[in-house]
């Protein structure tokens, strides 16, 4: 059954490294603020040590995890096991919003495929690791990436994207400003 850590072992990680999809989860402080859980995939997730991750964040259409960290910095990680044994992975920790004029992005950058749209990267120091049964996880077969946001990207060009992320990504839905709209303000 389920087993608690307090930090990602090599048991964890050679799990997260065989899955194409994980969730991130936030939420505001506010009693009536919208918890976010979004889907993430595109080899976007990159474990740094025992307890510090980063994923790369697309330009979509909210902005929600970087809002509720820089608020409070809760995030939790999970992975699902939707093919082999069953498990389910969380990761809780403290995120950070990395923007590229932070002076740690040129170290996180490069370990990251280069997609047009790129928005921010995101950090976690993890301070607790905790597996689950998964015993209900169906089972589904890994067919492939999905392109569309790379074409979208593509067609859309790369000078579309400040004015895209000034228009949809400065705010929370709760209104909740966002480094990236923080940064964009000051150009």
């Amino acid at each position: 059954m389920g087993k608690v850590f307090d930090h990602i072992t090599d048991d964890v990680q050679r799990f997260i490294r065989k899955q194409h999809l994980f969730f991130v989860a936030t939420a505001p402080l506010a009693e009536d603020g919208h918890i976010n859980l979004s889907p993430k995939g595109m080899d976007s997730f990159r474990l740094l040590g025992g307890n510090r991750v980063a994923y790369l964040d697309l330009t979509g259409s909210g902005n929600e995890t970087s809002a509720h960290i820089a608020e409070n910095g809760r995030i939790t990680f999970m992975f699902c096991a939707f093919e082999g044994s069953p498990n389910i992975v969380r990761l809780y920790g403290t995120g950070r919003t990395i923007l590229p004029d932070d002076p740690e992005w040129a170290a996180l950058i490069g370990q990251f495929p280069d997609y047009l749209g790129i928005r921010q990267i995101i950090t976690a120091e993890i301070q607790r690791v905790s597996t689950s049964c998964g015993y209900a996880i169906p089972f589904f077969d890994y067919q492939g990436e999905r392109e569309t946001l790379t074409k979208y990207w593509e067609a859309k060009g790369e000078t579309a994207v400040p004015d895209y992320q000034r228009q949809n990504n400065t705010t929370s839905i709760d209104g909740l400003p966002t480094p990236l709209g923080l940064a964009l303000d000051q150009d």
